[in-house]
């Protein structure tokens, strides 16, 4: 079993950043895969970035694609999400989640361990 915290939402202005970080606890996060997703009010779970056990493997949804950037530091247990050049349409809830599958996935069925989440709003 895993838990997740995560932690860094808030407010900020277009074009701002933001960094969300994801601690966990009660496995080894080097044993598993990473990833982040969001939803907005109204919209379906979208995902946005997701990152291999090692670390050596990343992937991106096209939106955040060059704005985003993933990373872990499995000595600390902990996964980040670093948020930059933030538009009106990135604002909702952020959440992270860890999966016991190799590599990196986009399906949030793919994932077991999911935390609570934060609110990332960027106002125009």
């Amino acid at each position: 079993q895993v838990q997740l915290v995560e932690s860094g939402g808030g407010s900020v202005q277009a074009g701002g950043s933001l960094r969300l970080s994801c601690a966990a606890s009660g496995r080894p996060l080097s044993s598993t895969s990473m990833g982040w997703f969001r939803q907005a009010p109204g919209k379906e779970r979208e995902f946005v970035a997701g990152i291999s056990r090692g670390g050596g493997g990343t992937y991106y949804a096209d939106s955040v694609k060059g704005r985003f950037t993933i990373s872990r530091d499995n000595a600390k247990n902990t996964v980040y999400l670093q948020m930059s050049s933030l538009r009106p349409e990135d604002t909702a809830v952020y959440s992270c989640a860890g999966g016991t599958f190799m590599g990196v996935r986009g399906s949030p069925a793919a994932y077991d361990y999911w935390g609570q989440g934060t609110q990332v709003t960027v106002s125009s």
